[in-house]
């Protein structure tokens, strides 16, 4: 007898409309039927289309089954078949929440149903909301921890705005399912998380929070949903490395598929089913959902090491082996999607921000996954191309290949934050540097990045200065925030330094943060918890709140 079907994921909800929401969930067969029961004695039912996923694989650095992220049952990426599932369940009244639960049939009739959730449509504008505010997940050690005490501290959310980097490999599926350090995407963030945390001999195990099966997630791209070209490395992690410029992939590789060749997101965009514009689709949109009017972008570029003749493609240089080898090159930390001025995307945000929709709406918020305003090191060099200078010597051999990035030509701070600006944005929300800080623009304009779950790099503030050239032609920043704010201390209970002087941020791996927006007063809440002590409680540690 073959064992009992199992479902991959709970279900969890996409893309609620006035009188609808998309249940989405994942198994690893195809099966012959899967169905959303809904209502009152679950009486009603909607059927569910599938698709296969087209890129998940495991390679040697998965941990899965009997293998540890080191080779033993994965010599090199291999294809991991995984069935999503997609139900609109339809006719629902805003304000009223719904009962619901998925059943899917295995291809020889046996069928497995999940637990019972609850779904809502979209909330008609005043409908008092709380948000959580997260990113930079990428199976972090205090993942787990940190949506545990969400639901813990504030009960049930009404959606989630994730900030891009929900893992670290995006082709690698386990990552997203079941990754056995028990951290993965869709585990924590529906409490089935089993995340081990180990201080002083102390074993505590962590779940995560049933978050998502409740409330609709909408997330934006961050680098680490990119891959790069495929199937051309050995590893899962050198394709995702593996990333060019669409312009040198052309020149490179004409005639062939420009996204195989470059750079691509498609297993981000299979997962979701998200709002679309018209000319980003996935990519970057804009969505109402209660009083907010929530503004997503494109916002990303390849992460490079910032060491020089390092052992990764360089942010600022290439490695001497592959000067005779443009093919090899990193082309430096290039950009995704174009969004200077005159740019597809900065078309559409125009467009968007002036469109009624955002206008009409209480609070006006933009979501994307690079940091205008940081301690943190990710946000040095500036938002922009890089500039490819080659040097040579007098018998025309390359001796340096070096990128360097015009500080006034930050596409960031240049085009996009004055729009914002004009526009009367009152909060912008971002992830990347791995840690809490704040900024708050001369017109009042809020600038939150809350992404610290573990594996945080620091922060840029003190006596600990970034890691940057010396001898380029750009003076690049060590210390603060490049782009000109002072970071706002915490106003509640800020964390103390050596100096026993309030720090403006929080970049620890013991101590993680979540942040809240609560859209009854228009404030957001950070909060804090210490994973070192059992008997740890959650400290609200600042509060700000959005002009309406």
């Amino acid at each position: 007898m073959t064992s009992a079907p199992q479902l991959l994921t709970d279900p969890f909800l996409q893309l609620p409309t006035e009188n609808s929401v998309r249940v989405v969930w994942f198994t690893e067969f195809a099966g012959s039927k899967h169905t959303v029961n809904y209502g009152e004695n679950l009486a009603q039912t909607a059927r569910a289309s599938t698709i296969k996923l087209s890129r998940t694989r495991e390679d040697q650095r998965s941990h899965i089954g009997k293998q540890a992220g080191d080779g033993q049952v994965y010599q090199k990426p291999v294809w991991r078949d995984i069935w999503r599932h997609e139900a609109e369940v339809t006719g629902l009244t805003p304000g009223v929440r719904v009962n619901y639960r998925i059943t899917s049939v295995r291809e020889d009739g046996e069928s497995v149903s999940s637990d019972i959730f609850t779904l809502a449509s979209n909330p008609k504008p005043g409908t008092p909301l709380k948000i959580l505010l997260t990113s930079d997940h990428q199976l972090k050690p205090m993942t787990a921890a940190n949506l545990q005490k969400v639901v813990e501290t504030v009960g049930r959310v009404d959606a989630v705005w994730f900030a891009g980097d929900l893992v670290n490999i995006s082709d690698r599926a386990s990552e997203w399912f079941d990754d056995t350090r028990g951290g993965a995407f869709f585990p924590a963030l529906q409490g089935r998380a089993n995340y081990e945390m180990n201080h002083d001999g102390v074993k505590t195990s962590y779940t995560g929070g049933k978050i998502i099966q409740h409330a609709p997630l909408f997330p934006c791209l961050g680098n680490h949903e990119v891959m790069g070209r495929f199937q051309r490395t050995a590893t899962l992690d050198d394709e995702f490395n593996d990333t060019i410029p669409r312009d040198v992939a052309q020149r490179l590789y004409s005639g062939k598929s420009l996204k195989d060749n470059s750079f691509n997101a498609n297993t981000y965009e299979e997962i979701f089913t998200l709002p679309k514009s018209k000319t980003g689709g996935k990519r970057y949109y804009a969505v109402t959902f209660g009083d907010v009017r929530l503004v997503v972008l494109y916002a990303t570029n390849m992460w490079r090491s910032p060491y020089l003749n390092g052992k990764y493609k360089g942010r600022y240089d290439e490695i001497t082996q592959d000067f005779n080898n443009p093919e090899n090159w990193g082309y430096g930390q290039l950009i995704y999607e174009p969004i200077a001025k005159g740019s597809q995307q900065y078309n559409w945000l125009e467009a968007e921000l002036n469109s009624n929709e955002f206008k009409q709406a209480k609070y006006k918020v933009v979501m994307f996954h690079h940091p205008p305003h940081t301690l943190g090191d990710n946000i040095v060099p500036a938002y922009t191309d890089p500039v490819q200078i080659i040097e040579r010597d007098n018998f025309g051999n390359i001796k340096a290949v070096r990128y360097e990035y015009p500080k006034d030509a930050d596409y960031l701070i240049r085009d996009v934050i004055p729009l914002l600006e004009y526009a009367n944005v009152q909060f912008v929300l971002y992830g990347h540097s791995h840690l809490w800080n704040r900024f708050v623009s001369p017109t009042g304009m809020h600038f939150l990045e809350t992404s610290n779950v573990g594996n945080s790099y620091g922060a840029a503030w003190g006596e600990r200065k970034r890691e940057v050239p010396s001898g380029y032609q750009e003076e690049y920043i060590i210390s603060g925030d490049p782009n000109g704010l002072e970071p706002i201390v915490p106003t509640i209970a800020p964390l103390l330094g050596e100096n026993g002087k309030p720090m403006p941020y929080i970049a620890s791996n013991d101590i993680t943060v979540f942040s809240i927006f609560d859209t009854a007063t228009g404030t957001v809440s950070s909060y804090h918890f210490d994973t070192r002590k059992l008997d740890s409680q959650v400290i609200k540690f600042d509060e700000f709140t959005l002009k309406s």
